[in-house]
């Protein structure tokens, strides 16, 4: 009997697997798609490798969730460091860049923002301190039973006490980040709503302004470029999870997941494999989780929705271009705003692979990505009604998406070699997450989502539990879910295993 199996690889299963194989026990984690990664896999086709939904990696700075993890499991990222993550393009022609460099950064911002928007920038960069440091240490937040109720309050004890300002923070758990906003310059908060849409899915009115402010730092915790594209962060995950005793299997679509008699919990596939385990973990949204339990579901997890309604998805336009188009010493990413609204193809993120990376795309060409946020159910109903309605629809996103990178790339279209467009109904077929919602909850209050445990013997990792969304939160959180299981599993081997008991869910 397996001790764990894990359901999907993307970044939080894999990492989840890693760290148990690491530990000695037995893991196997299972795949539906040809290969990992899942919302942040890199695809081949025509000659171009493609992101195919993140594009953005972060968390490789001394001290970070993925430099930390690449030292625990003994993993070279083949990852260069960016000195700019991202440059902002605003409706006005200006642009802002993003330095890793906190002082260059500083430099930047009092030029575009001016000196009286330094008060917020020093609360935000304290904040985000703080929040980083008791993130590293992997709090149970939520807490879902007295010991680990105590173990919060014991991590949240030492971390007051090694900088009492800290406190500081506390007030700002119960507020939206705009609070803390200064009415001028005007642009600032359009800059910020830009800036927090893509990291926390919501903007600066609704978005916690702890979530808020460590999520507007993450362009200084090592934003890096992997060799091959950002996929290469799940294969060699899933490298190490064989290297280290566990196995992976693709291709193993997940149909079931039933508890048995014995205590045990049987896994089925669309292939007709089967494995039995001790524990189960989920790297799906909870909605999924449900459909896979079926009758077994605990009532809260079958209440949970497929998607939240404010949840969003991905358009996504994967273009091959004549490098000739790329100015030279362009950043390599991009967010651009067109002032009219958000997502919807009026807010842009624009990713260019480096040209010093031949796996990405044939000689003297690139690869690019070009992603905007867009409401699930148009794209479902659109489909359902017409197909014509639904081509016509992603035609019309595509034009609008080129037309908002030629701002920054004159003469786009005409190198254009390769167009190819996903939508919400494409990340649906590719990942398995129902109506194609990504990103996660928008962290509209602290820790917003699931609990990491759904039972005694159910887990879920990936962007549906606490920290939520961006690469170095899911790893933080697999990271968590990690040292739960193995406590779980040292107690079943212990003798302390109730056969026959079946979990109860619970939702935040």
């Amino acid at each position: 009997m397996r001790a764990v199996v894990v359901v999907g690889a993307g970044i939080g299963g894999l990492t989840l697997g890693a760290l148990l194989a690491q530990a000695g026990e037995e893991v196997i984690v299972l795949e539906a798609h040809a290969a990992p990664g899942g919302c942040a896999a890199t695809f081949f086709h025509r000659g171009f490798r493609f992101d195919a939904g993140a594009t953005l990696a972060a968390g490789f700075a001394p001290g970070m969730p993925l430099e930390q993890l690449g030292e625990r499991l003994g993993v070279d990222w083949d990852v260069r460091l960016e000195p700019v993550a991202m440059q902002v393009h605003l409706p006005d022609g200006t642009s802002i860049l993003r330095w890793a460099d906190r002082e260059r950064w500083r430099e930047e911002r009092v030029a575009r923002f001016g000196r009286a928007a330094e008060g917020f920038w020093a609360w935000q960069e304290r904040t985000a301190r703080a929040m980083w440091a008791i993130a590293r240490q992997r709090p149970p937040w939520p807490p879902q039973d007295v010991g680990e109720g105590w173990r919060l309050l014991r991590t949240v004890w030492g971390w007051v006490w090694e900088d009492i300002g800290r406190l500081e923070a506390a007030p700002a758990a119960f507020r939206s980040l705009a609070d803390f906003v200064p009415s001028h310059p005007p642009a600032l908060r359009l800059f910020l709503d830009g800036q927090l849409l893509i990291s926390a899915q919501a903007r600066s009115d609704r978005v916690n302004a702890l979530y808020g402010a460590a999520a507007l730092d993450l362009p200084h915790i090592g934003v890096g470029t992997v060799r091959g594209g950002i996929g290469g962060l799940a294969w060699r995950l899933a490298e190490a999870v064989r290297r280290l005793g566990g196995e992976v299997h693709y291709r193993q679509e997940v149909t079931r997941v039933r508890p048995l008699p014995s205590g045990r919990i049987r896994v089925e596939t669309a292939s007709g494999q089967v494995w039995e385990a001790a524990q189960v973990a989920f790297n799906l949204p909870p909605g999924d989780v449900a459909r896979l339990l079926g009758e077994a579901a605990p009532r809260a997890l079958r209440r949970a929705p497929l998607a939240p309604p404010d949840g969003w998805g991905a358009f996504v336009v994967y273009a091959g271009v004549r490098d000739t188009v790329i100015p030279p010493d362009l950043p390599l990413h991009h967010q651009i705003l067109d002032g009219q609204g958000w997502g919807e193809g009026h807010s842009a993120f624009l990713s260019i692979s480096p040209a010093w990376d031949p796996e990405r795309a044939p000689p003297g060409c690139r690869a690019l990505t070009i992603s905007t946020h867009t409401a699930l159910a148009p794209w479902w109903e659109a489909r359902a009604r017409d197909p014509g309605e639904y081509a016509a629809r992603k035609a019309a996103y595509v034009d609008r998406l080129l037309t908002l990178c030629e701002r920054i790339l004159p003469g786009l279209r005409a190198s254009l070699i390769e167009v190819e467009a996903g939508t919400p109904v494409t990340f649906h077929r590719f990942t398995r997450r129902s109506l194609g919602w990504v990103g996660g909850f928008p962290q509209t209050r602290l820790g917003r989502g699931w609990r990491a445990r759904l039972g005694d013997r159910l887990w879920l990792v990936g962007d549906s539990i606490f920290p939520g969304q961006s690469i170095p939160a899911v790893v933080l959180g697999a990271w968590r879910v990690a040292e739960a299981i193995r406590e779980a599993c040292a107690r079943s081997h212990a003798g302390y295993f109730v056969p026959g008991r079946w979990p109860q869910a619970e939702s935040a």
